[in-house]
């Protein structure tokens, strides 16, 4: 255990008895789903698929669905998905009354709906690197703490650069914006070591009552709502090595920069840290150069949330009221 480091911290390796965490998965009569936002993944959809089937639904139960929930993606994602054995849904088909955006955490908010789980998983459809471990590490966290209910996962990150690979230096919106934040106005959670990962899982029971940010902001809303209502006990995090995905360009970086800073201010005003005396500025301004010329680049990025599904009657519906 690194010192200083969240209690609830563990490596993927404490949980690789698969057949242990099928039997306490029966054991507390759960079911347990995986799913996988994606926009145009054809070419690590399928592997990822296969991997976790071949090895947590085929070889050994321990997960009871895979899915897709796909932002309508313009090349095979869907078909390829189909293909390998998931179940596929499209966002915008999913909850229509509501309408629909584009993003991340549209899809993970929509995906709470058609899942049948007791726990969720979600894991980025990006990875090249794939392993079971990236499912199994999480949830032996929930299965073997019953008081866990949301688990992230950390990792090296590799970066590409003009020098080749370096084994680290992935993760830069962490160190350069949400570390500072945490550091400064929720300090507990500063020693979450990737806390904008892309892995993670959650308890239904949890999850259903959280409000997600259509966009990038999802990640870091779901943490500082948990640790306003629950505090860091339910938390935990779990060591998977190494993860190999493609990495964005720094203008990408700072859209996504943009977005979480607008999630943080709104969950510091609401929880009275913080008084805002005007409406902030929801358009991402960017700088490019063109013959020499310096042009503004403006991006309207207005911070869209779903509410929690479970003020949805649908959901109660479906679920009797949510599960327990």
């Amino acid at each position: 255990m690194r010192d200083n480091i969240l209690k609830n911290t563990f490596h993927h390796s404490d949980f690789g008895d698969i057949k242990k965490l099928v039997a306490l998965k029966e054991k507390q009569n759960l079911k347990i789903s995986l799913a996988f936002p994606t926009l145009n993944e054809e070419k690590t959809i399928g592997k990822e698929i296969l991997i976790i089937k071949n090895e947590l639904v085929d070889r050994h139960p321990l997960l009871d669905e895979i899915a897709v929930i796909d932002s309508d993606s313009t090349d095979a994602t869907r078909e390829i998905a189909a293909e390998f054995g998931a179940n596929v849904f499209v966002s915008s088909e999913i909850l229509p009354q509501y309408g629909s955006y584009r993003g991340k955490g549209e899809n993970l908010w929509k995906s709470l709906y058609v899942l049948e789980g007791d726990i969720i998983v979600w894991i980025d459809a990006d990875i090249n690197n794939i392993h079971p471990k990236f499912v199994y590490g999480l949830l032996g966290a929930l299965l073997n703490h019953e008081k866990l209910e949301y688990v992230k996962a950390f990792y090296e990150r590799p970066i590409t650069g003009e020098h080749g690979i370096r084994r680290s230096g992935g993760g830069r919106v962490t160190e350069i914006l949400t570390r500072p934040v945490f550091s400064t106005f929720f300090p507990e959670l500063a020693s979450l070591i990737q806390p904008l990962s892309g892995e993670y899982a959650g308890r239904r029971r949890l999850l259903e009552k959280l409000s997600f940010s259509v966009g990038y902001g999802v990640e870091i809303g779901h943490l500082l709502d948990i640790f306003k209502t629950r505090g860091t006990e339910v938390l935990g995090q779990v060591d998977l090595d190494m993860r190999i995905h493609r990495n964005q360009d720094i203008r990408s970086l700072s859209r996504m920069s943009f977005a979480l800073l607008n999630t943080v201010l709104k969950r510091l005003e609401a929880y009275g840290k913080i008084t805002l005396n005007e409406k902030v500025n929801t358009e991402h301004i960017a700088i490019n150069v063109e013959e020499e010329r310096h042009i503004l680049e403006k991006t309207s990025m207005v911070p869209l949330e779903r509410p929690p599904m479970m003020t949805l009657e649908e959901y109660r519906k479906k679920f009797k009221g949510g599960r327990d």
